[in-house]
């Protein structure tokens, strides 16, 4: 199991808990975290506080999960980290405040995910999805060290004619690659 605490050079790190719902709901609620995908804005705290559980579960069951990140004045800069999806694969997230992006948080928060994940276990690869007009996104993942291996329709969208890309960080089997393209 890794820390529930870790940090890089300037995000404090955490497990995520009942305390921090308020600021994720804040955080997923803002129209300005979803202009790539606007269906998934959170409408009511409920989400958020079902979301924090699952992160929870998550780090109960596999030893590692979502994390909140903040700075050392614990000001929330984002969500982010690995967490275990359909039990074949690390989903590598980043999600950062408008106000904190372009500064290479991200990558930071991204590399200490895959980093975690590695150590936690490395036999599971570890992916990143997203959809393709999200350049930021796909820049932070291949600065992480993840390479694009698919790109196709985003089958689980609302939204007619969007392309999802997945990265990983090695070739996936076609039945991990199927995983990784539903939510």
């Amino acid at each position: 199991m890794i820390d529930t605490v870790s940090r890089t050079d300037r995000l404090v790190l955490h497990r995520p808990s009942a305390a921090d719902v308020d600021d994720v709901f804040a955080l997923l609620s803002d129209p300005l975290m979803w202009e790539h995908y606007p269906s998934m804005r959170h409408q009511e705290r409920a989400q958020s506080e079902s979301l924090v559980d699952s992160w929870q579960d998550s780090w109960d069951e596999h030893g590692l999960g979502m994390w909140i990140a903040r700075d050392e004045d614990g000001a929330l800069h984002g969500i982010g980290g690995s967490a275990v999806r359909h039990e074949t694969y690390w989903n590598l997230a980043y999600r950062l405040s408008p106000g904190s992006r372009g500064r290479g948080l991200a990558a930071e928060l991204a590399r200490a995910g895959i980093a975690a994940a590695r150590r936690t276990d490395g036999a599971l690869p570890i992916v990143a999805t997203m959809l393709a007009h999200n350049a930021g996104s796909s820049a932070v993942a291949r600065r992480a060290g993840l390479v694009e291996v698919h790109r196709g329709p985003d089958i689980s969208n609302p939204t007619p004619g969007v392309t999802r890309l997945v990265f990983a960080d090695r070739e996936l089997s076609q039945a991990t690659l199927t995983a990784a393209m539903t939510w």
